[in-house]
This record gives structure tokens, sequence and C-alpha cells, in this order.
């Protein structure tokens, strides 16, 4: 709709994995002026790579309408694969699913580096570790 305005939204997006492949866990913080939610999951046989991207997808498939999107990610592959810098050689199931849920939205990412202190980019660590234990890792 012309003159319309989309929300702007900031992700925070991190994987887990104990062990690569082994148990895994995902996570992701999205925020939109004061309210903020978090979401996780993970599975009991996984990549560290597949627990990345599937925060991401998570993270913009919960989005209810079109929104701009900013999302901060610590992997390099997840952020340049994403933006076209690099080409998009395994996960390609999950990267046809990022592309469905990306579909609506304006994203752009910004990477960060992880365990460095970033106040988002570790709570996002601790609950995609989180959830990578409860699938069974240690």
């Amino acid at each position: 709709m012309a003159g319309e305005t989309r929300k702007q939204v900031t992700v925070y997006t991190d994987g887990a994995c104990k062990g690569n492949p082994g148990p895994g866990g995902w996570a992701a913080i999205l925020r939109f002026n004061e309210f903020e939610s978090e979401l996780s999951g993970g599975e009991a046989h996984t990549t560290n790579n597949r627990m990345e991207l599937t925060a991401v997808i998570e993270a913009l498939r919960a989005l209810t309408e079109p929104c701009v999107v900013t999302i901060y990610t610590d992997s390099e592959l997840i952020a340049n694969c994403a933006q076209g810098r690099w080409k998009r050689k395994l996960n390609l199931d999950l990267w046809d699913e990022y592309e469905s849920a990306k579909a609506p939205h304006s994203v752009r990412y910004v990477w960060v580096r992880g365990h460095a202190g970033h106040e988002f980019n570790e709570r996002v660590d601790r609950l995609a570790s989180d959830q990578a234990k409860r699938f069974g890792g240690r």
C-alpha cells in the first residue's frame, strides 16, 4: 500500500551444537520498540550451521506482517550467504525455507563477533546452548 510504513524489528540469532553433528539448539530475540520476544528450539542430531540458519528462519516466520528487519548474527556464513556474497553449498533445504520466510520482509544483516560481550548475542548464545543441552548435549 502506498505510504505504508513497515515496522522496524531488530533480531538477534544464534545456533549451538554439542558435537558437530550432535544435539543442537537455536535461539532468537526479536525486538520492536519496547516489546521483546525470545524464541528457541533444537534437534537431537544436527549441525551448528543448520541451527544458525534455523534461528533466522524461525525469527522471520514469527513476524506477522511485512517488516524491515535487521538481523544480528555471529555467523559469517549466514550473513554472507544470505546477502549473496558467498555461495550456498550446504543445507539447501533450509536456504529454500529461508527464502520463503524472508520474502515479505526487507532484511539486512549485521555480523557481530561471538563471545565478545555483546549483550544480546550472549543471551541468544545461552538460550541456544540450553536447547542443545535439552536435546542431549553436555
